[in-house]
């Protein structure tokens, strides 16, 4: 297994080089430069500027300098936060963004795998139209809707929860709710699913002729049976929840990577941008690796 996991590892390096690439050419294809503005800045301090980033030379030349610096582990400095380079902000914003994809990632689980199980145990009574229609509900409301209510409704009206800042464990309630709710409804329908499968079978008729409890049938049985294609969904959902967080992020002042990278994009930020894309980039790739190995270890009949 541990054979496999480097092996992935090495095959997920030309990945990320195709990822880096494209990054780095398409953002040099948009119409703009990283120190374009309003007012109009002198020719000359506009070569210092270029000959300091190496924006003077043609984009091969640049990508080739790109690629020397990222072999060495040199992300290059930002060009909107002077002074700072891209590793110092990602190292100060990563561990914000991972904290609140795992908060997200435990709203998923908690709510949408015990639902999506009672929804299929008690097919077609009341519990099971309440988890579709709920699910349903989730996955209609964009995370940012959602957002937008939970600050009107917990922090402005109940004052239960602050309504942005990242301080404290309550601060963080109210995001990883809106980022986790959309993806909890997906889980619990994607569970129900699976556990209606399941316990269809004929193995779990088996079970229940031979006079085994419920509650044995299923969590033995059933449960662990119809994990498979929740945890194949899982890996690249946990990727995600920590790289679809820009826009709760923003929203709920969070000093993440989502809102640094948001300021990346508007201000053509390019070492920034190349950045945070090439860690987006490693976590999906870890991800899929990861969910390739427990897939393997839920159902032996998978060979990695």
């Amino acid at each position: 297994m541990i054979r496999y996991f480097f092996k992935r590892l090495l095959h997920g390096v030309p990945v990320l080089i195709v990822v880096a690439t494209l990054t780095f050419f398409i953002m040099r294809t948009v119409p703009g430069g990283p120190f374009d503005t309003e007012k109009k800045l002198p020719p000359e301090i506009i070569a210092n500027i270029e000959a300091k980033y190496h924006l003077d030379k043609s984009p091969t030349e640049q990508y080739l300098l790109y690629l020397k610096a990222l072999a060495q582990g040199d992300l290059g400095p930002s060009y909107k936060y002077i002074g700072r380079d891209v590793s110092n902000i990602i190292g100060d914003t990563f561990p914000v963004s991972i904290a609140l994809g795992l908060s997200a990632l435990l709203v998923v689980v908690a709510f949408g795998v015990p639902c999506g199980i009672a929804g299929a145990y008690w097919r077609g009574s009341p519990i099971d139209r309440i988890v579709v229609f709920f699910a349903t509900l989730g996955i209609s409301v964009p995370s940012f809707v959602l957002g937008a209510l939970l600050v009107w409704a917990f922090a402005h009206q109940f004052h239960w929860f602050p309504p942005a800042l990242w301080e404290s464990s309550h601060h963080a309630i109210l995001p990883a709710l809106a980022l986790g709710a959309p993806f909890a409804g997906y889980i619990a329908r994607l569970t129900r699913t699976s556990v209606l499968d399941v316990l269809s079978a004929d193995y779990i008729r088996t079970a229940r002729a031979k006079g085994l409890s419920e509650p044995t049938i299923l969590f033995k049985h059933v449960l662990k049976n119809s994990l498979s294609p929740i945890v194949s969904v899982l890996g690249p959902l946990t990727a995600g929840l920590v790289t679809g967080s820009f826009v709760i992020e923003f929203i709920f002042s969070i000093p993440g990577m989502g809102r640094f990278f948001i300021t990346a994009v508007t201000n053509r930020d390019y070492p920034l941008i190349m950045g945070v894309t090439l860690v987006y980039s490693v976590l999906i790739v870890l991800a899929n690796i990861i969910v390739d190995m427990i897939y393997a270890w839920l159902d032996p009949r998978v060979q990695v």
